[in-house]
């Protein structure tokens, strides 16, 4: 059903960058965004796992310095019946976890210090094992997709302020206007929507590797609490966020609408009927 839902939200913003893209451009205007912003977040998620690690000082760890943890994520990675990935050790004591890379060949985990301290092991089983059904599932890629189209229409949005097509645009100078206001919103709200579907899908498969669905549930609620009671949580960054297996970043009410991540709620709920 997750796998259904992505789908139908692709399909549902590449009918919205096409609709505005011949609108403001035509396909002229549609195909330079296409490629600008193509160009840009592929470049981004070629280079994603340097990056991001490079940001929060990860350090890779090995089967001698942290042997409970790499033989945790070895046999997990066995289950998943994926290639072992690199692993790292974010130095923080706010309880996270991230997968990172370009493809399973390309990939790592990694966990801070401070989910490694408060979390058993087979809450962590749970976590890691949610982190590496991210990396069999190619969510990295799916996610570089939408942020494309995304872009892509942020630049058409941003052609018809400096190029508009005028009088030629069918929309008027007033729907012009609404469009650029409100088709980027739209845009960011379908890709916070495939995260969503992605997270739900990876908690899914997560419990289906570790066979402990109850483990990830509590590891998840143990995360979230201590993430609410941050006040300025040093992993609250909008370009990672989605990247965490809980969300960094503090909303409630329409912002949940953009939120990367569902409700940690209806989260457990779904895993507690697994």
């Amino acid at each position: 059903m997750n796998y259904f839902k992505t789908f139908l939200l692709m399909v549902l913003m590449g009918a919205l960058f096409l609709g505005i893209g011949y609108i403001v451009g035509g396909e002229g205007g549609m195909a330079i965004a296409l490629v600008l912003a193509v160009l840009f977040n592929f470049g981004m998620w070629f280079y994603s796992d340097k990056l991001v690690l490079s940001m929060y000082k990860a350090q890779e760890v090995d089967e001698r310095s942290h042997p409970n943890y790499y033989n945790m994520v070895k046999m997990l990675a066995a289950n998943a019946e994926i290639p072992m990935p690199k692993v790292y050790i974010v130095p923080s004591d706010v309880p996270n976890a991230f997968a990172t890379g370009r493809d399973p060949n390309h990939a790592a985990v990694a966990a801070t210090s401070g989910i490694l301290r408060i979390l058993s092991h087979e809450e962590l089983e749970g976590v890691m094992a949610h982190e590496l059904t991210h990396v069999k599932n190619r969510d990295s890629l799916i996610m570089t997709i939408a942020a494309s189209v995304t872009t892509a229409i942020m630049f058409l949005t941003r052609f018809a302020l400096w190029f508009g097509r005028g009088r030629d645009n069918p929309l008027g100078l007033i729907g012009l206007l609404l469009m650029v206001i409100l088709a980027p919103i739209a845009a960011i709200l379908i890709k916070s929507a495939i995260s969503r579907t992605r997270e739900y899908a990876a908690d899914r498969g997560g419990a289906e590797i570790s066979g402990k669905p109850q483990a990830l549930a509590s590891a998840l609620a143990k995360i979230s609490g201590i993430n609410q009671n941050i006040k300025d949580n040093p992993l609250a960054d909008n370009t990672t966020a989605h990247l965490w297996i809980a969300s960094p970043l503090s909303g409630g009410g329409i912002m949940n609408l953009f939120s990367t991540h569902p409700p940690t709620e209806e989260r457990i709920k779904r895993l507690m009927e697994m």
